[in-house]
C-alpha cells in the first residue's frame, strides 16, 4: 500500500474536540458528565436568521454559486464594517469560507512560504500551531504567562521579529485566555509594527463579546497606517450561535481577497446558498439577541471568578471577554488527588474527568502546560454544578 503524504506526519487531530468528544462518550455510558471544554455558545440565533435561511431553501437554485460569496452576504458584512467604523471596504476586499478556521488556512497558504515564520502570542488558539506545521512554516510563539495577563507585549514582540517573519497573527479578544487589550495596549503594539513589514491577520471573532465597559479595539483604529496589512478575520459562530453554520468572512487588500477567492475555487467552490442566506440575516439583521448573551457571559465569567478566587492554588487573571477563563493550576503539580500524583495539565484533566465528571482542556494544547482552559459557554446550571465540583477537587489535593 503507499504512503500517506509526509505532511501527514504533522497533522494532529484537534484536543479540543477529543476531549469533548470523551466527555460525550462517557456522559452516552450514563456519566453524570459537565463539560467545559468546547466553545460553543449555550444559545440559538434568533428567528429572522431561520425565517432567511427557509426563505432560501424556497428559491434554491441547485447552481453553483460565487466563490467570494453572495451579495446578500457581502452587503451584509460591509454593512457591518461600516457601522463599526472601518470605512472604505469593497466587495474586491472581502472573502468568505467555511468559518474562520477554513478561512485561516487558506490565509497562511496564501501567504507562507515554507520556512517562513508565523508570529503569535503562546497562550493560543490551537489550530495556529497545528496549520503552521501542516504548511511548512515555522512557528514562533511568544511565552505571555499570567504573572503578564497572557498579553503580548510590543518589547517581545519586536524581540521575536526576524528576517524570516512574515505574519503575525493577533487574537483579541483571547481564545484560550478570555483577555482583552486595551487601547492603549493595541496602540503600543501598532506603534512597533509600523516598524516592521509584516502582514498582521487580526483574529477578530469574539469582538462582540467585550465585558466590563472596557470596549473593543482594534489595529485598524488606532493605527490605520497599517491598513495596507492588515486582514481582519470575523465569524457568525460565537456572536450569533451558529457554530455549525460554518460561515467565516475576511476583509483586507483586494490582491489577498482574490487569493482567497482563487483558492476557495480549487477546492470548496462556495459557501451554500442557504447558509450565507442565515448568515447574511444575523449579521444585518438585529443584534439584540446577540447583546443579551454578552450580558450572560459576562454574569457567568463574575460566577467563575468568584469561585476562582475560593482556590488559593488557583492563580486566573479577570478575562474581560468571549467565555473563557484560563487558571494557573501548576501549583498542585506533584500532589495528589486520591492517590493519584498531579504531574502536569494532562494528568489533572483526567484526574478530574474521571474524578469529577468535569471535562476542561488542559492548557498545553495552548502552549501554556501550567494552566486548564475553561469554557462557561454551558447552561448556567451546569456551570454552577460543574464549579462547585472543580472547587472540591481542589479540596482534596493533599
Amino acid at each position: 500500500m503507499p504512503n500517506l503524504a509526509e505532511r501527514m506526519g504533522h497533522a494532529k487531530s484537534s484536543t479540543i474536540m477529543m476531549i469533548a468528544d470523551k466527555a460525550k462518550q462517557l456522559k452516552a455510558e450514563g456519566r453524570d458528565i459537565i463539560s467545559f471544554s468546547v466553545g460553543v455558545p449555550n444559545f440559538l440565533p434568533a428567528e429572522h436568521v431561520y425565517q432567511a435561511a427557509r426563505e432560501s431553501l424556497n428559491k434554491d437554485s441547485g447552481q453553483y454559486l460565487p466563490g467570494r460569496g453572495e451579495d446578500v452576504l457581502i452587503n451584509a458584512y460591509l454593512m457591518r464594517l461600516e457601522e463599526n467604523g472601518f470605512h472604505d471596504y469593497k466587495k474586491a476586499n472581502i472573502a468568505t469560507g467555511i468559518g474562520a478556521k477554513h478561512l485561516l488556512f487558506t490565509l497562511l497558504y496564501a501567504l507562507l512560504n515554507e520556512g517562513d515564520e508565523l508570529l503569535f502570542a503562546a497562550p493560543f488558539w490551537t489550530t495556529y500551531r497545528d496549520i503552521s506545521d501542516l504548511i511548512g512554516a515555522k512557528a514562533v510563539m511568544m511565552n505571555c504567562p499570567a504573572e503578564q495577563n497572557y498579553k503580548l507585549t510590543p518589547e517581545q514582540l519586536e524581540a521575536a521579529i526576524t528576517p524570516k517573519s512574515k505574519v503575525l497573527l493577533f487574537n483579541n479578544p483571547s481564545n484560550p485566555t478570555g483577555m482583552v487589550y486595551s487601547e492603549a495596549e493595541v496602540k503600543a503594539l501598532g506603534d512597533m509594527l509600523e516598524r516592521h513589514d509584516l502582514w498582521i491577520i487580526s483574529d477578530d471573532i469574539y469582538n462582540r463579546m467585550v465585558f466590563d465597559g472596557i470596549g473593543f479595539h482594534h489595529l485598524l483604529k488606532t493605527n490605520p497606517a497599517l491598513r495596507d496589512r492588515i486582514i481582519m478575520l470575523d465569524s457568525i459562530s460565537k456572536s450569533y450561535g451558529m457554530p455549525g453554520w460554518r460561515v467565516g468572512m475576511m476583509a483586507g487588500p483586494e490582491a489577498i481577497a482574490t487569493a482567497v477567492v482563487t483558492l476557495n475555487s480549487n477546492s470548496i467552490t462556495n459557501i451554500p446558498a442557504v447558509v450565507g442566506a442565515a448568515a447574511a440575516a444575523a449579521i444585518a439583521g438585529p443584534q439584540d439577541f446577540s447583546d443579551i448573551m454578552c450580558v450572560e457571559f459576562a454574569k457567568k465569567r463574575n460566577e467563575v471568578m468568584w469561585v476562582m478566587s475560593q482556590i488559593e492554588q488557583v492563580i486566573c487573571p479577570r478575562p474581560q471577554g468571549a467565555f473563557y477563563a484560563f487558571p494557573d493550576i501548576s501549583a498542585i503539580y506533584g500532589r495528589s488527588h486520591n492517590g493519584v500524583v498531579i504531574t502536569n495539565d494532562v494528568v489533572f484533566a483526567e484526574q478530574l474527568l474521571e474524578s469529577k465528571g468535569v471535562a476542561v482542556v488542559p492548557g498545553g494544547a495552548f502552549g501554556e502546560p501550567r494552566a486548564i482552559r475553561i469554557s462557561y459557554a454551558c447552561k448556567p446550571a451546569d456551570l454552577t454544578e460543574g464549579l462547585k465540583r472543580f472547587k472540591a477537587f481542589f479540596d482534596e489535593i493533599v
